[in-house]
C-alpha cells in the first residue's frame, strides 16, 4: 500500500510542479508517446544538473561519430567520485539504458526518476538515496540512437520514433562485453573499473511471444555468479523486488524463453547468461546484475512506468540492504583471491538439463497455431483473451566444461591486442623485465572450424580439438604474468581459457596460429615421403590408418604431403599451439 501511495503522489507531482518549472520530459509532454533525440536528452539531463547540486552530468568517452557518451552521477550530498561514496558507506547503483536504442524505456524512466529524486526533500522519495548513489547512462549506444525513425522495431508498440539496435559500425554492444571491439565498450569498461558499482541494472525491450506481463527480468542466479551473492539474489533481493513490483500493479516474471519458439505449451527454459551479455558479464565481476525486459507489445507509456517502478523498487531494497550487499561483494572479491578458489573446478560452460523440470503458472494469452500459406511453416496467432498456462519450466543448468584454475597465465609480449583487452577489464598484470624460461601448460589445437558467415564483425571458431601439454618455454621481456588471485579472476579465465564462454580464441584473436606459413615443392616432398614410408614402420601404419579413416583424404595430394611434412624436422612446431601458457605452480626459473 505504501508503494502505491508513493507512486500516486509522484505522478500527481509530475503534472503540476514540473510543467511550471520546465522539467517535464519529452515523454510526459507527449502523454507517453515520444522519446527524445540525443540532443534533447542531453539538454534535459543538463537542466537536471543545473537544478540540483545532487546531480552531475559528465561524459565517459566519445563515440565513433564524435558524440559524448553521457553519464549522470546522483548523490544526495553531491559526492561525485566513487572513493567518497564508498567511504561514506553507500552502495553504487549503475543503471544502463539504450544499449539498444530502439528500446528506450530505461532512458525515459531514468530521467523521470532523477528528476523526482531532486524534488522537495519532504516528499519522501529522496530518502531512497540515504545509502545509495546512482550512476546513470541514459544512452549507451549514442550513434545507434541517432539512426532515428518510426520503422526501427517492427514488433514494437511505440514510441513514435526510436533509435537503431546497433552501433554506427553495426556492432551489438550487448554481445561485446568480453571481446570489447567497439570504442563505446572500451569506454564503458574504463567507467566500470573506475566506479566498481555494487549493483547493475540494464533496461531492454523484449522480442518474442505475447503474454500479460509488462516487465520480465533475468538475474544470473543459475551458477555463473559467486555463491553468496547468488543466495542473496534468490532469497533476499528477488522476493522483495517481486513483491514490490506486484504491489505497484506490475507483476513480473522471469525472462520468457520457450522451449519451442513462441509456443507457450512447449514449456519455458531458463539458461545461464553468457558473459558477452551485460548481466552475465557483471556476474563474472562478482556483482549482481538485473536485466529488465519490458514487453514490446504493451503501450510505451506502460513500459516506461513499469521501468520506473523497477528502479524505485530496487532503490528501496538497496536502501535497506546496503550493508549486506557491500559485505557480500567484498566477500566475493576476497573468495576469488583465496587459494580455495583455485582448488575448486571452475565451470567454463553450462548446459541446460531437460531431465528435470517444475510446473509453473504462466500468464499468457490464448493463441492458435496456424500453417503459413506462404511458407508452409507454423506461426502463432494470439488473441486478447488472458489465459494462465501451467507448463514445465526447465531451469537446471549443469556444468558442460570445467577446468582447474591455474596460479597464473603468461601472455607473450607480441600479443599486445590481447594484453590491451585484459587491461580494459581492470586485470592486474606484471611484466617480465627480462627474457624468462617458464614451465607452462598450454594447448595443441586440431581440426578448427569457423562460422561461414560473420557474427558481430568476426568469424568465431565453432569447433576445435584442444589437447593440453607441458613444456618449458622462453617468454620475451615485456610478456605479462596474469595472476588469478585478483577480483577479475573469473573474467581472466573466460578470456584466456580456449574453451571459455566467449574466449578471445573463440572470437578469432589468435586465428593466426592456425595458419601454415611455410610450404614445400612436390618434387622435394614426394621422394621424402616414399623414403619415410620405407624406413619407419610406425609411420606406415599411421598412414594406412589415416587412409582407412578418411577414404577421400588420399585424393588430396597437397593434404597428404602436408601430413608427411608434420613428421619431418621442417614442420612448424608452433602451428596450432596456443601462445598463452598456464602456470600451474612455481613455474619460473
Amino acid at each position: 500500500m505504501k508503494s502505491i501511495f508513493l507512486t500516486i503522489m509522484i505522478l500527481l507531482f509530475h503534472t503540476g510542479f514540473y510543467a511550471q518549472n520546465g522539467l517535464q520530459t519529452c515523454f510526459e509532454q507527449s502523454d507517453g508517446n515520444r522519446t527524445p533525440r540525443y540532443a534533447e536528452t542531453i539538454d534535459f539531463c543538463r537542466k537536471l544538473a543545473d537544478a540540483s547540486p545532487m546531480v552531475q552530468l559528465t561524459s565517459f568517452g566519445k563515440s565513433p561519430q564524435g558524440r559524448d557518451l553521457p553519464v549522470m552521477i546522483v548523490d544526495r550530498d553531491g559526492l561525485t567520485d566513487p572513493e567518497s561514496m564508498k567511504a561514506s558507506g553507500r552502495v553504487i547503483l549503475m543503471i544502463e539504458a539504450c544499449i539498444h536504442p530502439g528500446e528506450s524505456e530505461g532512458k525515459d524512466a531514468g530521467m523521470l526518476l532523477i528528476r523526482d529524486l531532486i524534488r522537495d526533500p519532504g516528499s519522501g522519495i529522496r530518502d531512497l538515496l540515504d545509502h545509495v548513489s546512482i550512476l546513470f547512462i541514459p544512452i549507451f549506444n549514442v550513434d545507434g540512437h541517432e539512426r532515428f525513425g518510426p520503422y526501427n522495431r517492427i514488433n514494437q508498440n511505440g514510441p513514435e520514433e526510436m533509435g537503431w539496435r546497433v552501433t554506427a559500425t553495426n556492432l551489438n554492444l550487448n554481445r561485446d562485453f568480453l571481446k570489447a571491439d567497439a570504442p563505446e565498450m572500451k569506454a564503458w569498461l574504463k567507467l566500470y573499473n573506475r566506479w566498481d558499482p555494487d549493483f547493475f541494472i540494464d533496461i531492454h525491450t523484449t522480442d518474442g511471444a505475447d503474454y500479460q506481463y509488462v516487465l520480465t527480468y533475468m538475474m544470473e542466479t543459475l551458477g555463473e555468479m559467486d555463491p553468496g551473492l547468488t543466495d542473496w539474489c534468490d532469497s533476499i533481493f528477488l522476493p522483495a523486488w517481486i513483491h514490490e513490483m506486484d504491489s505497484t500493479g506490475y507483476p513480473v516474471f522471469p525472462y520468457v524463453e520457450f522451449r519451442r519458439w513462441h509456443d507457450p505449451k512447449s514449456g519455458l527454459v531458463r539458461k545461464v547468461a553468457p558473459p558477452m551479455l551485460s548481466q552475465g558479464y557483471v556476474a563474472l565481476r562478482n556483482r549482481p546484475g538485473l536485466l529488465v525486459e519490458t514487453h514490446m507489445l504493451k503501450p510505451y507509456k506502460q513500459r516506461v512506468e513499469a521501468s520506473y517502478q523497477c528502479l524505485v523498487s530496487t532503490l528501496q531494497i538497496l536502501r535497506n540492504q546496503y550493508r549486506e550487499l557491500r559485505q557480500l561483494n567484498q566477500a566475493a572479491d576476497a573468495f576469488v583471491q583465496s587459494p580455495v578458489f583455485r582448488k575448486v573446478p571452475f565451470v567454463l560452460r553450462f548446459e541446460l538439463s531437460y531431465t528435470d523440470s517444475i510446473m509453473a503458472a504462466f500468464n499468457g494469452f490464448s493463441y492458435d497455431t496456424i500453417l503459413s500459406t506462404v511458407t508452409g511453416g507454423r506461426w502463432y496467432k494470439y488473441h486478447p483473451v488472458p489465459e494462465t498456462f501451467t507448463i514445465p519450466l526447465f531451469a537446471e543448468s549443469i556444468p558442460a566444461e570445467t577446468i582447474q584454475v591455474p596460479e597464473a597465465y603468461v601472455v607473450p609480449v607480441e600479443w599486445q591486442t590481447v594484453i590491451a583487452i585484459l587491461k580494459l577489464h581492470g586485470v592486474q598484470i606484471k611484466e617480465l623485465p627480462t627474457d624468462s624460461t617458464i614451465r607452462v601448460t598450454s594447448y595443441k589445437f586440431s581440426d578448427p572450424q569457423w562460422r561461414s558467415s560473420p557474427y558481430e564483425g568476426r568469424h568465431p571458431l565453432t569447433r576445435f580439438g584442444c589437447t593440453p601439454f607441458t613444456e618449458e618455454r622462453v617468454f620475451p621481456a615485456g610478456s605479462v604474468i596474469v595472476g588469478t588471485a585478483q577480483p577479475a579472476a573469473r573474467v581472466i579465465i573466460q578470456l584466456l581459457e580456449p574453451e571459455g564462454d566467449g574466449s578471445l580464441l573463440s572470437w578469432g584473436f589468435f586465428d593466426a596460429v592456425f595458419e601454415q606459413k611455410e610450404y614445400f615443392e612436390l618434387y622435394v616432398m614426394e621422394p621424402m615421403a616414399k623414403q619415410m614410408l620405407g624406413e619407419d614402420p610406425d609411420l606406415r601404419r599411421a598412414f594406412e590408418e589415416q587412409q582407412a579413416t578418411d577414404t577421400n583424404w588420399i585424393k588430396n595430394q597437397w593434404q597428404v604431403m602436408n601430413w608427411f611434412l608434420d613428421y619431418t624436422p621442417y614442420a612448424d612446431k608452433r602451428k596450432m599451439v596456443y601462445p598463452v601458457g598456464r602456470i600451474e605452480g612455481e613455474g619460473r626459473r
